[in-house]
């Protein structure tokens, strides 16, 4: 849809035909080489995974996974990648993205909580997250390799009241941080 400036700013499907163009926008944009598997599974994940056009260029991506946790009553999307090309960022991009993935989790309905990583040097990303409601849980030493600083901060969103056991709610990150390096490298 047009801006104020009549800039046209969309959402595409990743699909096969496109998949190399979301690998060069990760490439250019972050710090972690994905693998393979990375982008066979993001083919898989429908509206969670995203292209950002900017008047029709493609300048940006998200990609998100449903987080598989040791308790199966608790549901969260994990935000694999969201990035912007540095001469697009602060035209609202990645709002817009981070505004359909946060879209589509309310319409889906059953989701406890998203969730993410960032670099801990990343005042930017953590701001930007922060905005949008997300809040610091928890710190992952050593979480990417080859990438200095190695550690990441766990953010999370709750979007539903978190869970209590014995009254003590239970953030427990290692839920956050699991399987994650299935699909990425950790490595630049």
């Amino acid at each position: 849809m047009p801006d104020a400036c009549g800039v046209n700013i969309d959402l595409g499907d990743v699909t096969r035909h496109n998949i190399n163009i979301l690998k060069k926008i990760n490439e250019v944009v972050l710090p972690v080489i994905y693998n393979v598997q990375f982008y066979k599974a993001v083919l898989e994940y429908g509206e969670f995974s995203k292209l950002a056009y900017y008047n029709d260029i493609v300048v940006g991506a998200v990609c998100c996974r449903i987080h598989t946790s040791t308790n199966p009553a608790s549901r969260k999307l994990y935000i694999m990648t969201l990035g912007c090309l540095s001469p697009y960022r602060r035209r609202g991009i990645g709002s817009q993205m981070l505004r359909h993935v946060l879209d589509t989790v309310e319409k889906e309905g059953n989701f406890d909580a998203i969730t993410l990583h960032v670099q801990v040097n990343n005042e930017g990303a953590i701001e930007f997250y922060k905005n949008f409601g997300f809040d610091i849980v928890g710190t992952k030493e050593q979480y990417y390799k080859r990438i200095e600083p190695a550690d990441a901060h766990v953010l999370e969103k709750q979007l539903r009241p978190s869970k209590q056991v014995n009254g003590v709610v239970a953030h427990d990150v290692a839920d956050h941080v699991a399987d994650v390096t299935d699909v990425a490298d950790h490595q630049s």
